[in-house]
């Protein structure tokens, strides 16, 4: 085939220069197809094809460690195992009720020719839509404990592509997309003039982040990103504007070193999904079948879940997450002064709990219940907040009897304001409290610089924290949604208690920025969801007049609001705005109302990142479908073919749409509700408004 005949040329060029390159070693699933050699100066190398279209032209592979600073060269081949894996597994909640996991696998082992003779494997797995390999560090006597400088994964590409880009931040992924040819990626402007709240200046202006995803100009989409990332450091990719080349700069620790290791040790997986149309990029599950099995066994208690919460009016400034003015706005008798605008106080609570049971809606976030908000940012002081401590008007026990009674779990915050040594220190207390209390789920926050000092939240440090903290909650039966970590690598197949995160820039923008584009949400789904849900927060309904800043709005129409519930998936999604917006507009809320959080089946009608996007996805266990479509600043027509519908069986269809004046800009929150009868013939042929979009709920008709 061709890509033999590729590669066959390529050693055949090489021989030119130097005799010595060892024979290539060829894996192959489907379209995909995977080269292994050792090159003249024994550097490992490998390239990937798709379709006999190359995606990777021969990189090299290795690292520089502390005591061998050659540790990618000078290697020989000394034997190849393969193996065929096929199975299929069923995920505690997800996109589908089914994921298969297939690939073929070449294990590569090498020893380095010169004494000590370290020895390094390295372990590709080939699916049908990719390849991910890591690197496997075997027990051995030269090599105990180790520390990684540097690691060398190259992924040199094989044409300028359109890409979709974030900068290269060690400590927040929390920016805008950009979108570029590779050979025009600088991010030194967006560094400097970023709002995310975390912000850290990157020493590298032509580093990106993961997930990376790219276009080339005759139409093959790809993306590459990691799995499984345990005990290590998060990768980013150095770009190289004029070989097209991207190299593996992995964040340091407070001294520059990259990862702290004990042989035997396996890396995270390094992925490339590849496929000739926009949809195979979402529907791939790699990024999971990578990632070990549940190590939970008893899931049972672990249910995905809609909130509302106390958090949008703290962000729009109606409200404050802190008691007082001031940590020392105290009284004669050295009790604080309560501003009068404290959010988490009981009544307000008791308020949001009422709503959420008119609606069955199981959850309620309460933000700034707890003593420290006066003093708690951008101070780096490590002991803020203590996790137990509610302020005087935030009564623990008496709204846990309310929500019990009403049917509604209240949802615990700790934010650690980037102590994540003292949260470590808290944690059992913390979560003794939840379980005490009656708090089944909680949401972490990471804000501002991490202690210990010079530490950063992607660096190794804190990824062994994240993992601490999904372990200690899977211990108390506590479902974890994390805001402010590293961006998600699929982990949440192996601690299925971890049901979100937020790493990256979420709807909550709109409210202290200038907020997000109308394309940036057909651009997530492309790269930050490729490795988890995302905690977006959607569902505002006031599109504009909610802030004090003259002309602050959310760049989207009230349908588009709807469609995110159904294309940005998450099994933990908020319904984000005032329960008095919600009340205004009830013929709309009711999609909210309906829409499931867990999915039998997911079908990508439509998909072009940065310009548009329609998912129709099928309710766990049960015969009802809901459709979201959305679209960039341009007006269009979504298309939705229902043949996915049972055949020789009715539905009713009722579809949220942009009103015909609708724009996200000049008339927002226009939208019109209809209803009509469809079959698996039927077709839906539905305008969006420019930042617009669609949400249609299709229910079985019974005889």
């Amino acid at each position: 085939m061709f890509a033999k005949k590729f590669f066959t040329c390529l050693v055949a060029a090489a021989a030119v220069f130097n005799v010595h390159a060892q024979k290539p070693v060829i894996t192959e699933m489907g379209n995909t197809s995977l080269v292994f050699m050792v090159d003249a100066d024994g550097s490992p190398v490998y390239s990937v094809t798709y379709n006999n279209r190359a995606v990777i032209l021969p990189s090299s592979l290795g690292f520089v460690l502390a005591n061998d600073t050659s540790f990618y060269k000078g290697f020989e081949l000394t034997g190849t195992d393969k193996k065929s894996f096929d199975e299929t597994w069923q995920p505690v909640w997800g996109e589908t009720k089914n994921i298969r996991n297939h690939y073929n696998q070449l294990t590569v082992h090498l020893r380095q020719k010169s004494a000590p003779n370290l020895l390094l494997d390295i372990v590709f797995r080939v699916f049908e839509d990719g390849v991910g390999f890591r690197y496997v560090f075997p027990k051995q006597p030269g090599l105990q404990y180790f520390v990684v400088q540097d690691e060398l994964t190259q992924f040199h590409l094989a044409g300028d592509h359109k890409t979709f880009w974030i900068p290269g931040d060690y400590d927040t992924n929390e920016y805008p997309y950009t979108t570029s040819k590779i050979s025009e990626i600088d991010n030194s402007d967006l560094v400097k003039n970023s709002t995310a709240i975390a912000v850290r200046v990157a020493p590298d202006k032509y580093a990106v982040q993961t997930p990376l995803m790219m276009k080339t100009p005759d139409g093959l989409y790809i993306n590459i990103h990691e799995a499984a990332l345990t005990n290590y450091s998060a990768m980013q990719l150095h770009v190289d504007r004029a070989t097209l080349t991207l190299t593996s700069s992995l964040v340091p620790d407070a001294v520059g070193n990259k990862a702290y290791l004990h042989a035997p040790f396996s890396t995270p997986w390094r992925t490339v999904i590849v496929s000739d149309n926009a949809a195979g990029i979402l529907t791939s599950k790699m990024i999971l079948n990578l990632n070990e099995p549940s190590k939970i066994a008893n899931t049972s208690w672990i249910k995905p879940m809609k909130f509302v919460g106390v958090w949008w009016e703290m962000q729009t400034g109606k409200s404050t997450w802190n008691y007082s003015d001031y940590a020392d706005s105290l009284d004669a008798n050295g009790k604080p002064i309560p501003n009068g605008r404290h959010g988490a106080n009981t009544a307000n609570v008791k308020r949001y709990i009422d709503f959420a049971a008119a609606n069955n809606i199981k959850g309620v976030l309460v933000e700034g219940w707890n003593i420290g908000w006066e003093d708690w940012f951008g101070n780096w002081k490590e002991n803020v907040f203590d996790f137990v401590t509610p302020y005087p008007d935030f009564d623990v026990k008496g709204l846990e009897e309310y929500a019990a009674q009403k049917g509604v779990h209240i949802i615990m915050h700790n934010e650690t304001s980037g102590s994540a040594t003292n949260y470590d220190r808290q944690m059992d207390t913390a979560y003794r409290f939840m379980k005490k209390f009656g708090y089944t789920s909680v949401k972490t926050g990471y804000v501002g610089k991490i202690i210990p000092r010079g530490e950063h939240h992607d660096g190794q440090w804190m990824i062994n924290h994240y993992e601490r903290v999904a372990q200690k909650a899977a211990l108390y039966q506590v479902m974890l949604d994390a805001h402010e970590p590293v961006r998600p690598t699929g982990l949440q197949r192996t601690y299925p208690n971890w049901l979100a995160c937020e790493a990256g820039r979420g709807n909550e923008y709109n409210a202290f920025s200038d907020g997000n584009t109308p394309e940036h949400e057909t651009i997530l789904p492309f790269t930050r969801l490729i490795g988890g849900p995302m905690d977006y927060t959607p569902g505002i309904f006031k599109i504009k007049g909610y802030s004090t800043t003259p002309n602050r709005q959310i760049h989207t129409t009230l349908a588009k609001q709807l469609a995110l519930y159904v294309t940005l998936y998450s099994p933990l999604q908020m319904a984000a705005d005032f329960p008095e917006n919600y009340a205004a507009h009830k013929d709309a809320f009711q999609f909210i109302k309906d829409v499931p959080v867990d999915w039998d089946d997911t079908k990508i009608i439509e998909a072009e990142p940065g310009d548009y996007l329609t998912i129709a996805r099928k309710e766990k266990g049960k015969n009802s479908w809901f459709i979201g479509a959305i679209t960039d600043e341009n007006k269009r027509t979504a298309t939705i073919s229902l043949s996915f519908l049972d055949a020789g069986k009715k539905y009713k269809a009722i579809i949220y749409k942009d009103a015909d004046n609708a724009d996200w800009k000049n008339n927002p929150e226009a939208y019109t509700i209809t209803t009509q009868t469809v079959t698996s013939a039927s077709t839906l042929t539905i305008p969006l408004a420019p930042g617009g979009g669609a949400a249609v709920s299709v229910v079985e008709e019974k005889p």
